[in-house]
């Protein structure tokens, strides 16, 4: 990844020539190119290839862009190394993100769906933490195939090596995040989540749950050619501007009103762009992202993988914030990156409904034919069809349903009685598989 394109100073391109300015600032033509570019909140890296009329150039249209950006930007106590403030803005299409936001994260679409029982929303549940343990990780390095990382998950394994360490780590933070609902963001808290997520990963274990010191240096570096990408603030300034940043996450309405979402991507760019530790600095803001968002009732976000959308466009989430950083400190940048992807993760949400709406009405004419089994066995019964091959154990069944050991033995067992799974046995771990005609037994 490189460094963005520098844009035009528009007071170059203004004092070039100052006399056209007014009649770009009335032509229809230049307001409605301006329109496009904040439609999208376009970087002049593309901004300079819209087509604009010939009477424009892309240097003139950067310039009336900036003019429509400034008086909108709101500043933010975060500082850059200058001691200059950073600042967003929320243009119409924020607000229609914020507005969609607002009408499908409040848990709503899961209480209304009568189709969508306790026990699929529970197993639903614990699959999208698993998601967002495995794409969060990723993003930060960890090399390892999602499904290999799933199954690790779900069958309870220990970790063979450091990646898949990282995912068991971030899994085990996330279902730690709702033990601090209700309390102030803290350093001994920030600390603790920093501290779980890297725990067995560090080259210097010392350095889990603390701020780095003028001892470790850091600096973001393109991996390609080593370019230097993002100087953290120093380490000796840390303790004071992390007092800011705890300052922030728990506004208690001194400020200006701001909306919880944009407060909770703000915070995760800025813990970003401290880089306070050395190293799971990523993972760590995107948990403090989830804390604010369930702290402060978007309870949904339990169920969504926002991570796993960015892993999705990892580059894009990399250029958010260069531009952020490099053009005049403006983290609408980023913003408008993130609402997006939360956007498509509550779209993914949407669809699973509808896919799961599908599988229940299934589900019930299974249960007229067997109405014994319980949801959970219809639930294994149902994957199996769709994956003949797989196996599961006591513990993947235990996991997947949050359920005690000894219920999830007794779910398997029967199955086997009833002739739906075959019972092997490698060590002390029993791995069942569904039989051959498992399709012709349940038809």
């Amino acid at each position: 990844m490189k460094l963005p394109e520098p844009a035009p100073d528009w007071r170059n391109v203004l004092s070039r020539n100052p006399g056209k300015l007014p009649s770009l600032l009335i032509s229809r033509e230049a307001r409605e190119c301006v329109e496009k570019v904040n439609l999208d909140y376009l970087h002049w890296e593309k901004a300079k290839y819209l087509n604009v009329p010939a009477s424009i150039s892309p240097e003139e249209l950067w310039c009336l862009v900036k003019l429509s950006r400034m008086p909108n930007i709101k500043s933010i106590p975060l500082l850059d190394t200058q001691r200059r403030s950073f600042g967003y803005w929320l243009p119409d299409p924020v607000l229609k993100e914020l507005h969609f936001i607002d009408q499908n994260a409040g848990g709503s679409i899961l209480v209304d769906n009568p189709e969508l029982s306790s026990e699929a929303r529970e197993r639903y549940l614990i699959s999208s933490l698993m998601e967002e343990a495995i794409a969060s990780s990723q993003i930060e390095g960890a090399a390892i195939p999602r499904k290999v990382a799933k199954e690790m998950l779900r069958e309870g394994r220990p970790p063979k090596n450091k990646a898949e360490k990282m995912i068991l780590n971030n899994y085990h933070t996330i279902r730690k995040i709702k033990s601090f609902l209700g309390q102030p963001l803290s350093m001994e808290i920030l600390h603790a989540l920093h501290r779980s997520l890297t725990e067995g990963t560090l080259d210097d274990p010392s350095a889990a749950g603390r701020f780095r010191t003028g001892k470790d240096s850091i600096l973001v570096v393109d991996e390609s050619d080593g370019q230097t990408l993002h100087v953290p603030p120093l380490a000796r300034n840390l303790p004071q501007r992390m007092e800011k940043f705890l300052a922030f996450a728990n506004d208690k309405g001194t400020e200006p009103f701001m909306h919880p979402v944009v407060r909770a991507i703000l915070l995760h760019f800025w813990l970003a762009y401290e880089h306070p530790y050395v190293d799971g600095n990523g993972r760590t803001a995107r948990a403090v992202f989830y804390w604010y968002m369930l702290t402060h009732n978007y309870w949904l976000f339990e169920y969504l993988s926002v991570s796993r959308i960015i892993l999705k466009s990892v580059r894009q989430y990399g250029r958010a914030y260069l531009y952020a950083e490099h053009e005049d400190r403006d983290a609408t940048y980023f913003l408008v990156y993130h609402l997006k992807a939360i956007h498509l993760a509550l779209e993914e949400l949407h669809h699973y409904l509808a896919r799961k709406q599908k599988e229940m009405q299934k589900a019930t004419t299974l249960l007229r034919k067997i109405p014994d089994l319980n949801y959970r066995q219809l639930a294994l019964l149902q994957h199996a069809l769709k994956h003949p091959d797989a196996a599961y154990t006591i513990e993947s069944h235990k996991n997947s349903h949050n359920i005690v050991r000894a219920t999830a033995r007794a779910d398997l067992f029967a199955l086997v009685e009833r002739g739906y799974l075959t019972r092997g046995k490698q060590g002390r771990r029993y791995y069942f598989r569904a039989v051959s005609d498992i399709a012709e037994k349940l038809n």
